[in-house]
């Protein structure tokens, strides 16, 4: 059975909610602190919730019953919010209803300390954080010490990889906002304002926690399918290394690599042979590749965003135009297609797109009715081709769920082996040791040989460089959250180094100013706590 962790799990539905008014609240346990707590197989429960809390937005079916109250006119899960603000400000998304989802701003990049989808991911990331914090407090050695041996170690693991889900989630404070709040298992929950960390003291203390955990994690591929384990905080790391010269202004090339070989070296994980089952209903097949990914289940996780958005807002709501049966769907939202300097990395016209060689390349173009440029405007949806890589197919190429009332059964790759490789090859021509040029070449040229099904696509040592390696970013990694990152790695998110079509609001694009590289903290967390301050907004 699928989503080992999740069908065992998300039975219990713990009644873990929360409305953070601001963040010194925490969790309510409906059921009781003690009686969730108070057993090994309990203790697992709740460590449900913790992992869960990333694709999921309330109790109840579909995000019924919200773990928060938002901003917006729905409750949509960390992962929505978060694939809007990681792509719809990018080269690669674009949103059709971006004035009536309240999404123009975050499309032109010209947010501001307001932003519904920026308070609302906020808000989430923190929700996360408090769970981590909760079970942290309440699974101390004290705590359990009337537990067996065995149930001991087993909730040390537990702990392990709650710390780790609050480092991955501090991440994406850093990444996001540059700054955030610190709090822990140790802040008090009343009358306390919490100390704002910087970027570069979010930045320490990630490090700490993964490199305090990394040896108390499970062995690589050892864990239940959904769980953390030592792979999955060698992969974060890897990627808090690679972007450290953003966040802290030193070059941590080489511990990126050192971190990348504990993965590559082994020999434990391989390319997937097939580029499109990566993303499909069947992907939690993929561990060969996909190191950790965040289940999606339209049995026991339910949710409008996630997955199901990726899949189902990529396809037409005009069934004239695409048939929705073809991508394992019920219906189509017709939510986002790509912008055209993102398909041009494959082609440019249709006709390059659709006998594109590069297997990655999985765009609909309606035989070139669809306009590859966005020349009328964000939301004229007979422009941007759009994407289908994310479907809800079986590897039996039937539908896995029926999604007008279950959503999709298909995974979300956090970290997959094929974004390692490209990390190393980056940190290689960014100085780092440890890899030669060659090993850099040689990791470029299996994703290549993947995507050609041959060596036809392979490049030279005279080709690679830097600007190769943010395409070929794009070519392999796109719609998987990490664009936005990149391109503020690269330079290229704000000023007018790389311009796309609407960037800064207008037809050809602008230069937008450098403040945009962060998200701001919502101004209603300044309002209520006098250490946070958004001094560029």
């Amino acid at each position: 059975m699928k989503k080992i962790l999740y069908t065992a799990l998300m039975a219990m539905v713990l009644g873990l909610s929360s409305c953070l008014d601001d963040l010194n609240q925490e969790p309510i346990v409906e059921s009781g602190a003690d009686d969730v707590y108070g057993s090994a197989y309990g203790c697992k429960q709740a460590l449900g919730k913790l992992y869960v809390s990333y694709v999921i937005a309330g109790q109840e079916f579909g995000g019924g019953d919200a773990d928060l109250s938002t901003s917006g006119s729905e409750s949509f899960d960390f992962m929505r919010c978060y694939i809007n603000l990681q792509e719809a400000c990018t080269d690669e998304m674009v949103y059709t209803w971006a004035s009536g989802d309240n999404l123009l701003d975050v499309t032109y990049i010209s947010w501001d300390t307001t932003d519904p989808w920026v308070t609302d991911c906020y808000y989430r990331i923190y929700y996360t954080i408090a769970l981590c914090n909760d079970f942290l407090k309440h699974t101390t050695d004290g705590a359990i010490s009337g537990f067996t041996a065995q149930e001991r170690a087993d909730v040390e693991t537990y702990r392990a990889e709650a710390r780790f889900m609050r480092a991955l989630s501090y991440w994406y404070v850093l990444d996001l906002f540059g700054q955030g709040p610190y709090v822990d298992e140790n802040t008090p929950n009343v009358d306390y304002s919490p100390e704002a960390y910087d970027a570069t003291q979010l930045f320490d203390y990630i490090e700490s926690e993964l490199l305090a955990i990394e040896d108390v994690l499970a062995e690589p591929k050892t864990n239940e399918y959904g769980r953390a384990d030592r792979a999955a905080a060698w992969a974060l790391l890897a990627r808090l290394y690679l972007n450290a010269e953003v966040y802290t202004g030193t070059n941590r090339s080489t511990d990126c690599i050192a971190y990348c070989k504990k993965i590559i070296s082994p020999g434990i994980y391989s390319l997937e042979r097939n580029y499109a089952s990566l993303f499909n209903a069947d992907n939690h097949l993929r561990t060969n590749e996909i190191i950790y990914a965040f289940p999606v289940d339209a049995t026991t996780t339910v949710s409008w965003g996630a997955t199901t958005y990726l899949c189902s807002g990529a396809v037409s709501n005009d069934n004239s135009v695409q048939d929705p049966a073809n991508y394992g769907l019920t219906s189509g939202w017709g939510s986002y297609r790509v912008r055209g300097e993102f398909s041009a990395l494959f082609g440019e016209g249709a006709s390059a797109i659709d006998n594109s060689a590069d297997s990655r390349c999985m765009l609909f173009t309606n035989s070139g009715a669809i306009a590859q440029y966005l020349d009328n405007g964000v939301e004229d949806d007979a422009t941007g081709f759009r994407s289908e890589k994310w479907t809800n197919l079986t590897d039996a190429g039937e539908a896995a769920s029926n999604t007008q009332s279950n959503g999709v059964s298909t995974d979300f790759p956090v970290f997959r082996l094929a974004d390692v490789y490209l990390m190393a090859a980056e940190a290689v021509l960014r100085g780092g040791t440890g890899y030669t040029r060659a090993d850099a070449l040689g990791f470029l040229n299996e994703l290549r040989e993947r995507a050609y099904g041959d060596q036809s696509g392979n490049i030279t040592d005279a080709q690679m460089n830097l600007d190769y390696i943010i395409d070929e970013r794009g070519r392999e990694l796109y719609l998987e959250c990490v664009r936005r990152t990149d391109l503020i790695r690269f330079g290229l998110f704000t000023g007018d180094r790389y311009l796309w079509q609407w960037k800064g609001g207008v037809l050809n694009g602008r230069g937008v100013d450098n403040r945009y590289n962060v998200y701001p903290i919502p101004a209603n967390e300044t309002a209520v706590n006098s250490n946070l301050s958004n001094p560029n907004y």
